[in-house]
């Protein structure tokens, strides 16, 4: 069975959390999301989710915090062959609010973790958003 690794962040500016819209196609389902895409030759996971950040979004001034990092694995069908999928996902900080979305995604939105834990598609996406507002939380508090 084939594997996937991609990368990604949960994008945070001001209290606000950056979700990705995507309409369904090919063996895409439709959905909220966090950025991400797959991990290159050579890449690590910081330069991945830099360089797919930017694709997807334009957003190009990421703060990565140190301590997060959540790992997400999932199965799915491509061309009628099962692949098993790994995300992992760190924390990023970004001053930039206005997003150029890529022709991969049909929309976005800056929202706080309620609303983002609402819209998220996934219950292991809300996991992930949960566990790095809990982090960006106690950071404060320090």
């Amino acid at each position: 069975m084939p594997n996937e690794r991609s990368a990604g962040a949960i994008i945070y500016n001001k209290g606000l959390y950056l979700i990705l819209y995507r309409k369904a196609h090919d063996h895409y389902r439709e959905g909220w999301f966090f950025a991400r895409g797959k991990i290159e030759e050579g890449e690590d996971i910081e330069a991945t989710a830099r360089r797919e950040i930017f694709e997807e979004t334009g957003i190009n001034d990421l703060f990565f915090v140190k301590g997060f990092k959540e790992t997400v694995t999932w199965f799915y069908r491509k061309e009628g062959q099962l692949i098993h999928k790994t995300a992992v996902y760190i924390f990023a900080e970004t001053s930039t609010e206005n997003v150029i979305i890529s022709k991969e995604h049909d929309g976005y939105e800056w929202l706080s973790f309620e609303q983002a834990y609402a819209r998220l598609s996934f219950p292991s996406d809300r996991k992930v958003l949960k566990k790095a507002h809990d982090f960006i939380e106690k950071m404060k508090i320090v």
